[in-house]
């Protein structure tokens, strides 16, 4: 029997040291599911690991891809089973940690099956959103599908804004002539493995506040000028990411620092709050406070290790 103990759970709360406390128990290696650190040129902004904490155990999907390439939610799907299953020939234990919701469920659930769209309709959706904005996609999404629009408006409305899989919505919805939403659910995809699932959560004041630490020490080691040197490719999909937003508004003229910083804690602590609205709709997490003696965790896993 192969195992992927799954870490989830909202920004700052403690998930990387867990899984590297995991792995060495385990002996076994870290797969990341946090869909900003694996671009390169991020660092700072999306809290990748230390070196000293890269060095304690081995992650895979960290800064492993440029901004500039076009790296889908269905990439990342086929490239981490495959090095699972990888991974799965010496050991039988992996972990799996990060805070990207549908990243977390490509791996656990994977994505269901749609449709060939024509070019030509990936084309005219396109054409129509450079011509009238994400307003047009969002304002045709909730034509064509009107579940699904309130459905991602509750769940994770950062979505509305993302403008890659806001046309994809769209063209299945005018290729397929039929709701994006009806594609959803039809079939179940096996996995090779068993996921045990842990999550870590806090009282809302104590995540409010490491996420308010987090942001300040993350200017304190540079945020700005990373910033700053990302700014000119701001509109690149890779980098509508809070913690980059606000500061490219500061360099626009639109902010001044103080408010850009307060920006990025506020909508950081939005950010937490939607993440775990979306973790805890699965009922196989075995929640847990982050200041929880491991022991309890570890007693968990070798619990479900013996069922």
């Amino acid at each position: 029997m192969k195992y992927l103990i799954t870490i989830v759970g909202p920004t700052a709360i403690g998930k990387t040291a867990l899984s590297i406390e995991l792995a060495k128990h385990f002996n076994c290696e870290i797969i990341s599911c946090d869909s900003r650190q694996f671009f390169k040129e991020m660092t700072i902004g999306t809290a990748v690991p230390s070196q000293e904490e890269l060095n304690a155990a081995k992650h895979h999907f960290i800064q492993n891809k440029s901004i500039f390439e076009n790296y889908t939610v269905g990439d990342y799907e086929k490239e981490a089973l495959s090095k699972l299953e990888e991974l799965y020939q010496n050991k039988d234990f992996a972990i799996l940690i990060g805070g990207s919701g549908l990243y977390v469920d490509a791996i656990l659930k994977g994505f269901d099956e749609f449709p060939e769209i024509a070019p030509e309709v990936r084309s005219e959706v396109n054409s129509n959103y450079e011509k009238l904005g994400i307003e047009y996609l969002q304002k045709k999404l909730k034509e064509l599908d009107l579940d699904y629009y309130q459905k991602i408006t509750v769940e994770n409305p950062q979505t509305l804004l993302n403008p890659q899989r806001m046309m994809r919505f769209v063209e299945v919805c005018i290729g397929a002539q039929k709701p994006y939403s009806s594609f959803l659910n039809l079939k179940k995809n096996n996995r090779n493995f068993t996921p045990i699932l842990i999550g870590l959560d806090a009282d809302r004041e104590v995540i409010y506040d490491r996420i308010n630490q987090r942001v300040d020490i993350m200017m304190n080691m540079g945020l700005l000028e990373e910033a700053k040197t990302l700014y000119p490719k701001k509109e690149l999909n890779a980098l509508q990411t809070v913690g980059y937003r606000e500061l490219f508004s500061y360099f626009d003229g639109e902010f001044n620092l103080p408010f850009a910083i307060e920006e990025i804690k506020k909508n950081t602590r939005r950010f937490s709050k939607r993440q775990l609205t979306w973790f805890k709709r699965n009922e196989n997490t075995k929640w847990f406070d982050y200041n929880t003696d491991r022991q309890k965790i570890f007693d968990y896993i070798n619990l479900k290790l013996k069922v």
